[in-house]
């Protein structure tokens, strides 16, 4: 069965309204349990702030691991929110896949399932690094990097910089992606006959464990990845 998000024209611009609906509702969910969490902040933490800080120092710990605190705590909002934001997004699709009968529009998904979104938040990720790079380091120093130690490596680090946003984006994409249509063609061959509900009910159950697995691994692999090229551009190497 063919699939596809529900779409829209604006001013001659082609938009994805699934995309837009669920990545909203993932920024409103990020944001709305870490202002809970941190409006009554106290000495001894319990309950939701105390899962925020867990997730802090999480972060904390991915930033110490890829360079110095005293340049890297300035990052830690956004690897809170990269992490935060794409765990949230990879777990939307995860319970439930919601589409029209006749014309079979998705209008509930995994947002990260989408490579154009995927794409642009590395692309966002990579622009960043190239701004903090040039900010902390100046401008002569940084396109130094680019011909450091020799002139005619020159091409080869621009090639880097255009593997390192399709890499980070098409990796989050593909793992979420295969998640939800490995859960699809189980479900599908569970509705198919009476007889396969149960024998589908065990797999479905595995493959959804699983797949909390992979959404907070990549979540994880990609609030990493994105501190890995912070530090290559605000650190001297």
């Amino acid at each position: 069965m063919d699939y596809k998000n529900l779409t829209f024209e604006w001013l001659g611009l082609k938009f994805d309204g699934t995309v837009m609906i669920t990545t909203t509702i993932a920024m409103v969910i990020v944001f709305v349990v870490t202002v809970i969490g941190c409006r009554k902040r106290a000495m001894h933490p319990t309950g939701l702030q105390n899962f925020i800080e867990w997730v802090i120092d999480f972060v904390r710990g991915i930033i110490k691991a890829n360079m110095d605190w005293n340049v890297g705590g300035r990052f830690i909002a956004l690897a809170y929110t990269l992490l935060f934001y794409v765990f949230v997004a990879n777990m939307m699709g995860l319970p439930f896949k919601i589409s029209t009968e006749t014309s079979h529009h998705v209008l509930w998904n995994s947002p990260t399932s989408n490579a154009v979104l995927t794409l642009s938040m590395a692309a966002l990720v990579i622009v960043l690094t190239h701004i903090y790079g040039i900010r902390l380091r100046g401008t002569k120093q940084y396109l130094k990097g680019y011909v450091t130690p020799y002139w005619f490596l020159l091409p080869f680090k621009i090639i880097e910089e255009v593997a390192n946003t399709l890499t980070l984006g098409m990796r989050l994409f593909g793992n979420i992606y295969a998640k939800e249509i490995l859960m699809i063609l189980i479900v599908g061959l569970g509705s198919s006959a009476w007889y396969l509900w149960g024998a589908m009910f065990v797999p479905l159950l595995v493959w959804q464990a699983f797949g909390i697995f992979i959404g907070a691994l990549q979540a994880y692999i990609f609030a990493m990845l994105a501190m890995v090229y912070m530090a290559h551009k605000v650190e001297a190497h």
